[in-house]
């Protein structure tokens, strides 16, 4: 990093930012979304509430000004969002970007496939927690069907995004456990990563419980006693996923180990709620209002001053503090929905 590289308090870069683009989806996820609380007369945000498209690049760019060259487009569920392959277009061609993603449930991805590639998207995740029917259900909420996304991730495999296609697989205990050889072997050798997530305490509505938590080193255990594995190195500083690949040449598998072995030190991303909200950790209990500012007459330079002030004064390590301390006290924080994963 360059010497007057802005970085927080304690030295980490500025280089992504999620972008929530919607705080609805058609999913009811118990971990991120539960039926009982998101019920068909919760109020969610009107369309004059969420930050519009030019709002939405006039904040990239100044992002990009302090150091991100990552980005990424979250909800809710990003592809509810009408129009959004302009968005991804607008963000592509903003000089010095190197990477556009998206992260979906994968339900309304195949209609979208190829405009999404054309527009300039650079890299797919799909949230895909089982290959059992009835697991998938239960975990969706009851909202889809299982073939329509695993359609949707061979269709994605095949459109040759340049950075790929993902899988986010978020283990708990007791619920999805028993499957994760069966999704390592569906995704061995199709070129799709699959990555496997400790489920975290996001939000405050999932009713988190250590105990449901499957260490991300078991599972690095049970597959490796079937299918050998051996780590690979991080393709940069700060990337969340610890990396292995098959020996047998079957293809790669992360882990993601928020909770056992957190990353805390290098994490380099800041999030934008779909209403104007920064905000600079996952499990953040407040954000800073970026709308106020966006609609009224300040120029860049204020929003530049207001964004890298805010990250200048960064100190979260949430997930840290966490594991030094398991009898820490719960705190409210912000719900994922609002914010991507």
């Amino acid at each position: 990093m360059a010497g007057n590289a802005l970085t927080d308090r304690f030295s980490r870069p500025l280089h992504d930012l999620r972008i929530s683009v919607m705080d609805r989806c058609n999913f009811r996820c118990p971990y991120c979304m539960p039926e009982a609380t998101y019920h068909e007369h919760f109020r969610f945000l009107e369309p004059k509430e969420r930050l519009s498209f030019d709002e939405i690049e006039r904040v990239a760019r100044v992002a990009v000004s302090l150091g991100v060259r990552k980005l990424r487009l979250t909800g809710g569920e990003p592809l509810l969002r009408p129009k959004l392959p302009d968005l991804i277009a607008r963000l592509a061609s903003i000089p010095g970007v190197e990477d556009v993603a998206l992260t979906t449930n994968g339900v309304l991805l195949e209609r979208h496939v190829r405009e999404l590639k054309a527009a300039g998207l650079n890299r797919v995740t799909v949230s895909l927690d089982s290959l059992d029917p009835a697991v998938f259900a239960r975990m969706s909420g009851g909202r889809a069907q299982l073939e329509l996304v695993l359609e949707a991730i061979d269709s994605a495999a095949q459109a040759g995004f340049s950075g790929g296609v993902k899988l986010n697989t978020v283990i708990q205990r007791g619920l999805n456990d028993s499957g994760v050889e069966a999704l390592a072997e569906r995704f061995r050798r199709s070129g799709v990563v699959l990555r496997f997530i400790e489920y975290m305490d996001v939000g405050t509505r999932n009713h988190w419980e250590r105990a449901e938590v499957v260490p991300s080193r078991e599972l690095l255990e049970r597959l490796d006693a079937r299918w050998p594995l051996e780590p690979v190195d991080a393709h940069y500083r700060g990337e969340v996923a610890q990396r292995y690949r098959y020996c047998d040449g079957g293809g790669e598998v992360g882990f993601i180990s928020s909770v056992t072995a957190p990353f805390c030190g290098d994490c380099s991303r800041a999030r934008l709620s779909s209403e104007g909200q920064i905000y600079t950790c996952l499990f953040a209990s407040e954000g800073t209002d970026l709308r106020t500012l966006l609609r009224s007459d300040e120029d860049d330079t204020a929003l530049r001053a207001l964004l890298a002030g805010v990250w200048r004064q960064r100190t979260d390590r949430y997930s840290e503090e966490r594991a030094a301390s398991a009898d820490a006290p719960a705190r409210r924080r912000i719900e994922m929905n609002y914010i991507g994963g």
